[in-house]
């Protein structure tokens, strides 16, 4: 018979169970803003911004000094390094900033991704070692949750039986490092939009995928009550042919969570993967609608979908943060009424916000 010995206090535990609730409370989401500085660079570079360390600054900190209703819609932000140590015009700390908000701040923590051999592209994430002694750092540091994305992709042979079992595996152990530092582990297994598979596919796909996370998970002693999963929705390939409607993509993502996500799990904070801004909101706003049951908070961790016309509004220019800021308002609130099912669109959306934010292969 298995035995588990004891690993987490009941303090730890409840510590643990408190963030998270913190971070997902009704109509609340999580702010990915730990894009890498590649990454931003890609951003910056449609607005003609030079990618220096100045210029990310300078927009990470209209996301963070907006208005402090934000933190109505927003429960969570997830920092990059670089970001964690920098400072506001205001010259406070990016972690002061938002903490007194009443917003709970995260940390990306892992190191990307390398090549799985003998694979038709398929690949793992790296970052186990010093994992343990960088969680405690940035716990020390005022971080309170940390983030960990694995990439799957769905073509004929993919995602394989290796690449399942393999990301499954890194997630839970990188779960289990962070529990015992004190940090919320987000667990992130996403499913690449790219393909012409239908929605079926992807569902069946995003079973078998959060199956296997949750076995490694209770494997790994990892307890669920102080967790937060951040999956795809289940949506077509990018390619597909067949357009489906916000209530479908809401009832196949639903359907697929609830047969494999345990009740413990405070909250499941989408990914955009790519979708429009718009779009985003629909999707998230009918997954909160589908009339079956849903034991969990279900809201979101959007990056480019919180930020996009915010970053179209700003275009570099000092004279255009207070348009930038209420840009990124907007769309923060109408995803905290998303997250409750109460999102009622008016039907005037601005060109940014119903812009695709896909982008083939996606490397964050």
């Amino acid at each position: 018979m298995t035995h588990q010995f004891p690993s987490l206090s009941p303090e730890q535990k409840k510590e643990l169970s408190d963030i998270a609730q913190r971070i997902v409370a009704p109509g609340k989401g999580i702010l990915a803003a730990d894009e890498s500085t590649g990454t931003m660079g890609k951003r910056l570079q449609k607005i003609n911004v030079e990618n220096n360390e100045e210029n990310r600054r300078c927009f990470r900190d209209l996301l963070f000094s907006t208005d402090p209703s934000i933190s109505n819609s927003v429960g969570g932000v997830i920092f990059f390094h670089e970001t964690l140590y920098q400072k506001s015009d205001s010259g406070k700390l990016f972690p002061q900033v938002v903490k007194q908000k009443g917003i709970v701040v995260g940390i990306k923590v892992d190191k990307g991704t390398a090549s799985l051999n003998g694979t038709d592209g398929e690949t793992t994430t790296q970052g186990l070692d010093g994992l343990l002694e960088r969680c405690a750092q940035y716990k020390k540091d005022g971080c309170d949750f940390a983030k960990w994305r694995c990439v799957l992709k769905i073509s004929n042979g993919c995602p394989s039986a290796l690449a399942i079992a393999e990301n499954a595996n890194v997630l839970a152990r990188y779960a289990s490092i962070c529990q015992q530092t004190g940090l919320v582990p987000i667990v992130e297994p996403e499913i690449l939009p790219d393909g012409d598979h239908d929605l079926q596919r992807c569902q069946y796909v995003t079973e078998k995928v959060l199956a296997a996370v949750y076995k490694a998970l209770s494997d790994h002693h990892v307890y669920l009550e102080g967790t937060l999963l951040k999956p795809n929705m289940v949506t077509a390939g990018h390619s597909c042919s067949k357009k489906y409607t916000p209530q479908e993509v809401a009832m196949a993502t639903v359907t697929a969570l609830r047969r494999t996500v345990p009740a413990a799990v405070p909250g499941i904070c989408f990914l955009s993967g790519g979708q429009s801004e718009e779009e985003a909101s629909l999707n998230l706003n009918a997954i909160n609608q589908v009339p079956i049951p849903r034991p969990w908070k279900l809201t979101f961790s959007y990056g480019r979908a919180l930020q996009a016309s915010a970053l179209a509004a700003w275009q570099g220019k000092a004279a255009n943060k207070a348009a930038a800021q209420e840009a990124f308002c907007t769309r923060a609130k109408i995803n905290g009424l998303a997250s409750k099912g109460e999102y009622k669109p008016t039907g005037s959306a601005d060109q940014a916000s119903m812009q695709s934010l896909y982008t083939a292969s996606y490397v964050y």
